[in-house]
């Protein structure tokens, strides 16, 4: 009885020093919500009646199915005309899709360019998918092969051939460089 006593008494000493072990909690949640569906290095294909209009690249995936949000990080996206060629890209840090209305939104470093060279900076924007318009109320700087703008608010075509900058505080033209 004595050594069962000993052994009891042991048992309880070393189980109360002992450290407890906590589970990590993820840091991905919105609002108490954990996401569905997780994924890194993803791609995903935007289409319209079986043609591509966009397709997504990122990192780190993070589909909320209470909030109809898709967080991300590390993106890239290629969007497409109406005949699947590619017209410009855009590239951001972190971004977010609207899954119901299907809009994205680009945030941090976002950097967008077409096929013709045209090329816009800006800190954040979204793309409507119901008009394929990009836009923003944030600053913004457009670099193209004959001129400069910066400004603040744009509203442009998904292939940024067509643009307006709403409040532009620069233009320039660019030289062209004559050849010797």
């Amino acid at each position: 009885m004595k050594n069962l006593f000993a052994l009891l008494l042991i048992l309880t000493f070393s189980s109360c020093s002992e450290e407890k072990i906590q589970p990590q909690m993820s840091k991905t949640s919105i609002e108490g919500e954990i996401p569905a569906h997780e994924s890194w290095n993803s791609k995903v294909m935007f289409t319209d009646e079986g043609k591509i209009k966009a397709i997504l690249f990122s990192d780190h995936l993070r589909k909320f199915e209470l909030q109809k949000e898709t967080l991300l990080e590390g993106v890239k996206i290629d969007f497409y005309d109406k005949e699947q060629r590619s017209t410009s890209n855009l590239v951001s840090i972190t971004g977010k899709v609207d899954d119901i209305l299907r809009d994205m939104y680009a945030t941090g470093n976002v950097i967008a360019r077409n096929d013709s060279g045209v090329v816009l900076k800006t800190e954040e924007l979204k793309w409507r998918n119901v008009d394929q318009k990009i836009v923003t109320d944030k600053f913004v700087s457009i670099t193209t092969k004959k001129e400069i703008i910066e400004g603040y608010g744009l509203e442009a075509d998904q292939s940024l051939n067509n643009y307006v900058v709403f409040h532009p505080t620069y233009t320039a033209s660019v030289a062209k460089e004559e050849k010797k």
